[in-house]
């Protein structure tokens, strides 16, 4: 296969899309290598949009770490529009990166990272305008092999039938330890063919190949088994996990975006995994154990990404930031270290209850003063329970009303609707917790100009959770209990006109809780809604719940399911689950007990500061919870200048 640059037949089709920016390349710390000293080529997807792909960590910190290694390249290709998808078809222009602008069918290996499922049928695109056959039966030699990572891998069954293999949790070790592999495959003259290389893949343990697993299925529509078909094969696969993030300080060269995106900041993630132990919360029980980055590793990122980048804000990232446990002194540490320049601090949204205005105020110290985010995610303090987010109404109006006294005006609070359990008047309590809020926001500013907008997702059970069992609330269901939220809000116009209000309806939800809980008999409906031109499902202006219904329908009927079968029913303990086979090192008795425990509105401690609860991820995996403090601190510097970032941090014990 050709590695040429098919940048001259895409140039003259630039002019006749929109945001053309996005194709070029050519960002700031974007690597370029020479393909022909490379022995192994990957080429990385975010399978969505430029804007909301390039500031994806995982796919810019695989991209540095892989082009890091002399030998090895690797270039980013991204979900382009609808516009160009057609021009592409119409001049025969093959999916490209835009590094190199190389057709993604010469690489070895295609990485496709899947922060949602939805991102699906955006995979069938780039497969087939790549040329790559869509069922990875079909491909050859000449084909790379396929991929898949990120949170959404931990149920990879749906699109088993199009990915060659399946990483489940970091990617750091797990992407060199895969190079490694084809590399020497490769070098030995491709013995035994693709068979072979993806035999060694999975001899590993921590690489999943779909195709050599078979399903069996008993005749209600249940799984019976799932078994290896071939001898080298593991019964299970486990997940990756790497324990010293200090030793993996990457991005140390973030890209900076040509054209406008989801995030203008450089992020540094201060720590992995969450034993808070939300019962929704995938990401916090698939990432289990917590492993902090030191004080001393953040601050060297911090330093390093901005004179690398020219970014004026630092998002410190994590499941929940201000649980590091010295996050006071990371905070102090930057803002004194920047103080005279415009480098602000961020936070993503904050636990109520790990929040306090010292914190607030060091955030804001440098930067603008934006809106406060909070997430109590449900509504009613017994709805809470049955989540495990402890979190009092009580204890948000005192947090809230220090904030208001002290200077802010806004604040947003994010909700779920349709959790297990839920009953109208859960949802409604929204709309009081939001009037309290204004309330005391009003008499501690002595102003009436506050806001509070309130954010409301639809919930959506996943794998290796407790709530993998439950039944998914009906989009009709949701929706009603939206509408009566809205009337409620507004039922008093002196505080409704304070309060904002924004939501998704319960359609999309349901697609991706047929995409996350689903097996192999999805595949079908992926492609059959592709086929019918399905893209961008995870954009309300492209998503099409008919299309997915109508597709649903005519795929499963014949298979003995349909929709709500995989949606809206309650599964019981002992059924083969399509991920069971796929070790997050959550012991599924653990979580079926947690599961009761929800049921039962019992809540559970956050193990890092209490006993062990016994999930299964420690003794599991090998690992180990790796907390702080360290008592260190973070001493500050004199800028160079102001609006300049400072060089050469001084970090002392």
């Amino acid at each position: 296969m050709s590695a040429e640059s098919v940048f001259p037949r895409l140039e003259p089709l630039l002019p006749r899309i929109s945001k053309p920016v996005q194709y070029v390349g050519g960002e700031l710390n974007a690597t370029v290598k020479d393909w022909d000293e490379a022995s192994v080529r990957w080429a990385l997807m975010y399978p969505d949009a430029y804007e909301v792909g390039l500031p994806n960590q995982g796919v810019m910190i695989l991209y540095e770490i892989l082009n890091e290694l002399p030998d090895v390249l690797a270039e980013r290709t991204y979900a382009v529009w609808p516009d160009l998808e057609a021009l592409m078809r119409e001049h025969d222009v093959p999916q490209f990166t835009v590094d190199g602008h190389r057709p993604v069918k010469a690489f070895d290996l295609f990485g496709i990272s899947f922060a949602t499922e939805l991102g699906y049928t955006n995979m069938l695109t780039a497969l087939d305008l790549a040329g790559i056959p869509l069922h990875a039966k079909d491909r050859t030699e000449a084909d790379p092999i396929v991929v898949a990572g990120g949170h959404a891998a931990f149920n990879p069954e749906p699109i088993a039938d199009f990915v060659d293999a399946a990483v489940l949790g970091d990617g750091e070790e797990a992407v060199l330890e895969i190079t490694e592999i084809v590399k020497n495959w490769k070098a030995e003259g491709s013995p035994g063919g693709r068979d072979e290389v993806l035999t060694r893949l999975a001899e590993t343990g921590g690489v999943y190949i779909p195709r050599f697993y078979d399903v069996e299925y008993l005749p209600d529509g249940r799984i019976q088994r799932v078994v290896p078909n071939r001898d080298r094969v593991p019964y299970r696969v486990f997940k990756r996990t790497t324990m010293d993030l200090d030793a993996w300080p990457y991005p140390k060269q973030p890209l900076v975006p040509l054209a406008e995106s989801v995030h203008e900041r450089m992020s540094v993630e201060i720590f992995r995994g969450c034993t808070r132990g939300c019962r929704f919360c995938q990401a916090g029980m698939i990432t289990r154990p917590v492993r902090e980055r030191s004080i001393e590793g953040i601050g060297a990122m911090v330093q390093k990404g901005l004179a690398a980048t020219g970014f004026e804000e630092v998002g410190l990232l994590s499941l929940s930031s201000a649980d590091h446990s010295e996050i006071a002194e990371i905070t102090k540490g930057l803002a004194d270290r920047y103080e005279g320049t415009n480098t602000g601090l961020s936070l993503p949204s904050t636990r109520v209850d790990a929040f306090n205005i010292d914190l607030a105020n060091e955030l804001s110290r440098n930067g603008r003063r934006s809106g406060l985010t909070f997430a109590p995610e449900g509504g009613s303090e017994r709805m809470r329970r049955v989540i495990n987010k402890m979190v009092s109404e009580e204890d948000l109006i005192r947090t809230v009303s220090a904030a208001f006294s002290n200077g802010w005006r806004q604040v947003k609070l994010y909700f779920m609707c349709g959790l297990p359990t839920e009953e109208d008047e859960d949802v409604l309590q929204i709309a009081e917790m939001a009037k309290n809020v204004i309330r005391a926001g009003r008499q501690a500013s002595g102003r009436n100009d506050v806001r509070c907008t309130i954010s409301i997702g639809g919930f959506v059970p996943k794998p290796h959770t407790p709530f993998q069992w439950a039944a998914q609330c009906a989009p009709d269901v949701v929706d009603d209990r939206l509408r009566k939220l809205r009337e409620a809000v507004n039922s008093d116009r002196s505080l409704g006109r304070n309060i904002g209000m924004r939501y998704h309806d319960g359609k999309p939800s349901l697609i991706e809780g047929l995409l996350s809980r689903g097996d192999r008999r999805i595949g079908k409906v992926i492609e059959a809604v592709w086929r019918d031109g399905g893209r961008f499902d995870g954009w309300s202006e492209h998503f099409s719940y008919d299309r997915w219904t109508t597709m649903a329908a005519r795929e499963l009927e014949p298979l003995g399911v349909d929709l709500a079968w995989y949606t809206t029913r309650e599964r019981e303990e002992l059924e083969v689950l399509p991920w069971d086979h796929l070790d997050s090192g959550l012991d599924k008795e653990w979580l079926w007990a947690d599961w009761q425990d929800a049921l039962d509105e019992r809540e559970q401690d956050d193990c890092r500061w209490t006993p062990c609860f016994d999930c299964g991820v420690c003794p599991a995996m090998g690992t180990d919870i790796e907390v702080g403090p360290t008592g260190r601190k973070l001493l500050p510097i004199s800028p160079v200048g102001v609006g300049s970032p400072v060089k050469n941090p001084t970090l002392t014990p």
